[in-house]
């Protein structure tokens, strides 16, 4: 499974998070304050660490996420542009990632939520973050929602 490192191609502020986060071993860097980009204030992320497609290299970003029966959800926005972020696309083409979710770490795999599942997940997801909504209203891509399920 990929290992969590801080990012290097990502804004300073997200290598912040994600610094501190792992240097805290998670008690410090989980509550986000999600205000700074229009957001409700502090909301939950993890860790995901995927393995880059093209360089075989592991790589972290930082993710809001909810619970749910099973593990645990996540929203492929970037923001609501055209493209779906490189995380993404890292897991599709290797779906085992390994996930860090406060001071608990696990080995995971990821999968998109089918048709039938998208709907009552993504409300669920947007309920934590509204902005999701107005990403989702900019783009034509159905932005993806993602499930990762810890392997046991």
């Amino acid at each position: 499974m990929p290992e969590f490192s801080v990012p290097t191609q990502l804004p300073d502020w997200v290598k912040n998070h994600v610094s501190r986060y792992l240097e805290s071993g998670g008690a410090d860097g989980h509550m986000w304050d999600s205000a700074i980009a229009g957001g409700p204030g502090p909301i939950p992320t993890l860790l995901l660490a995927t393995t880059g497609r093209s360089t075989g290299q592991a790589r972290t970003v930082p993710l809001i996420y909810s619970k749910t029966e099973g593990g645990f959800l996540v929203i492929a926005s970037r923001g609501g542009t055209p493209q779906h972020p490189d995380w993404y696309l890292n897991l599709l083409a290797d779906p085992n990632v390994s996930i860090r979710v406060a001071t608990d770490v696990y080995d995971a795999t990821a999968r998109t939520a089918s048709a039938d599942e998208r709907g009552a997940l993504w409300q669920q997801m947007a309920a934590i973050y509204p902005p999701y909504n107005g990403y989702q209203a900019r783009t034509e891509r159905e932005i993806p929602v993602v499930i990762l399920e810890p392997v046991q």
